[in-house]
C-alpha cells in the first residue's frame, strides 16, 4: 500500500498508555481519594462541632425564670427542668456536657432566678454556689430571762407567729426531740411548760411566714450550738456535781432571774448549791413569781404560800423545771459556782441591781437593814 492509500487517522481513537505515566496517575488518584475522605471528615467534625455549639449556646433573650430545685434532685433531672423552663436548648447534649466537665454533683437545692440569655457555665456556677433567691425574712430578739409565755406574747405582738399555735407547739411531746439538749427534758406532769428554759434567748432571723414549730426548732438548735462554747470538760463537771442536765438548766434559770450584774452570777450560784447541800429550802422569790398566773411587782407574804411545785418557799430542792430561758453566762455560772459559804443574799435598794451576801441568817438580817437604810437615804 502506497502512502496515499493509508487509512485516515481516527481522532477519537485512544492513545496507548505510556507505562511511565501509570505510577504518577495512580498516586494522584490515591491523593485525591484520601484528600476527599479527609475533607468529608473535616466537614463532619465541623458540622458536629457547629451543632454542639448551637445546642449549647443560650436560647436567647427573655425574662428571668424561677426554677425550684428540690433537695435530692439528680443532675439529670435538673437539666431536664432547665430545658422545660426554656433555659437550655437541648437537655440530652447538656447532660453529656456536664459529664465531660465533671459537673452536676455540687448542684444545691433552692429557688433560683435564671435567665435564658445566661451562658451554660454561668448557670452551672450559680447552681454550684447555691446562689438562690433569698426569701423575705423577719428578725426578732428574745431577751435573756424570758419565759415561754413572754416569748409567745412577744412573737404574737410582732406578728411573727400566732400565740395559740406557739403555745400548743411548746407543749408537744415531739418538739423536745428536735434538739439534743431538749431531749433531756423528763416526762413529768409537774412541768408548767415542757420546753421552758430550752428556747435560747438570742436575736433570730427566720423566713417570713415560718411556723411555730420551725421557730421553736431553730431556738432549740441555738441552745445546742451555744453549749458547744462551754469548756470541753463541762459534762464531767456536771457528773461530779451529781446533776442531770435538766437540773443544771433549772439552776441556770434561777440565776438568770435573780441576777442582773454578771459578776454576781457565780455568787448566787454558790448560794443555791450551799442551800441544796445543807439541805435548806431555796426560798427564791422568782420561783413564786413563775408560779403565779401574773407576776407581781412586789410579793406579799400570802403569795409565798401558793400551792405549786415551783414554790421554793414550800418545797424542798429544785423546782421541777426551769423558770425562764437562761443565758450562756448563767449556764456557765451554774456549772462553775464561786467557792463560798454564802447562804443568803438581799438586793441593794440603791439602784445598783447588786446584792449583799451573808453566811448566816443573823448576817442576812443586818444586810436587810443596810439595804433598807440605803433605800431611805436614797429616797
Amino acid at each position: 500500500m502506497n502512502k496515499s492509500e493509508q487509512p485516515p487517522i481516527d481522532p477519537y481513537e485512544e492513545e496507548e498508555d505510556d507505562p511511565a505515566d501509570r505510577p504518577i496517575r495512580k498516586y494522584l488518584i490515591t491523593f485525591w481519594v484520601i484528600t476527599g475522605m479527609f475533607g468529608v471528615m473535616i466537614l463532619l467534625v465541623l458540622g458536629a462541632g457547629l451543632y454542639l455549639w448551637n445546642e449549647l449556646r443560650p436560647p436567647g433573650a427573655g425574662e428571668a425564670v424561677t426554677v425550684e430545685i428540690s433537695r435530692g434532685t439528680s443532675p439529670n433531672k435538673v437539666v431536664e427542668l432547665l430545658e422545660e423552663k426554656g433555659l437550655i436548648r437541648n437537655s440530652f447534649i447538656f447532660k453529656y456536657y456536664l459529664r465531660y466537665m465533671n459537673e452536676g454533683e455540687k448542684f444545691q437545692a433552692g429557688v433560683y432566678e435564671l435567665n435564658p440569655s445566661m451562658d451554660r457555665n454561668e448557670i452551672i456556677a450559680k447552681l454550684n454556689a447555691g446562689d438562690i433567691i433569698r426569701p423575705a425574712t423577719v428578725r426578732f430578739t428574745i431577751p435573756e430571762g424570758f419565759t415561754v409565755l413572754q416569748i409567745a406574747d412577744k412573737l404574737a405582738a410582732e406578728k411573727i407567729v400566732d400565740k395559740a399555735s406557739f403555745m400548743e407547739a411548746v407543749q408537744s411531746v415531739k418538739m423536745k426531740e428536735h434538739g439534743e439538749a431538749s431531749s433531756n427534758i423528763p416526762e413529768s406532769d409537774k412541768l408548767h411548760q415542757r420546753l421552758e428554759g430550752y428556747l435560747f434567748p438570742e436575736t433570730y432571723e427566720v423566713v417570713e411566714g415560718s411556723t411555730a414549730e420551725t421557730i421553736i426548732e431553730r431556738m432549740l438548735h441555738e441552745l445546742d450550738r451555744k453549749l458547744k462554747q462551754l469548756p470541753a470538760n463541762w459534762d464531767e463537771e456536771l457528773e461530779a456535781r451529781n446533776l442531770t442536765f435538766h437540773q443544771l438548766m433549772v439552776i441556770a434559770s434561777l440565776i438568770e432571774r435573780e441576777v442582773v450584774v454578771d459578776s454576781e452570777r457565780p455568787l448566787v450560784s454558790s448560794v443555791i448549791y450551799n442551800r441544796l447541800k445543807a439541805p435548806q429550802r431555796l426560798e427564791i422569790d422568782a420561783t413564786v413569781q413563775y408560779a403565779l398566773d401574773k407576776p407581781k411587782e412586789r410579793l406579799m407574804n400570802k403569795d409565798l404560800e401558793i400551792e405549786s411545785p415551783y414554790n421554793t418557799y414550800r418545797n424542798d430542792g429544785l423546782p421541777p423545771g426551769p423558770i425562764a430561758s437562761p443565758s450562756l453566762a448563767s449556764i456557765e455560772a451554774a456549772l462553775y459556782p464561786e467557792d463560798t459559804d454564802y447562804k443568803f443574799y438581799v438586793t441593794k435598794k440603791d439602784g445598783s441591781n447588786t446584792h449583799l451576801f451573808a453566811k448566816t441568817y443573823s448576817e442576812h438580817l443586818k444586810n436587810i437593814e443596810i439595804s433598807n437604810q440605803t433605800s431611805t437615804e436614797g429616797g
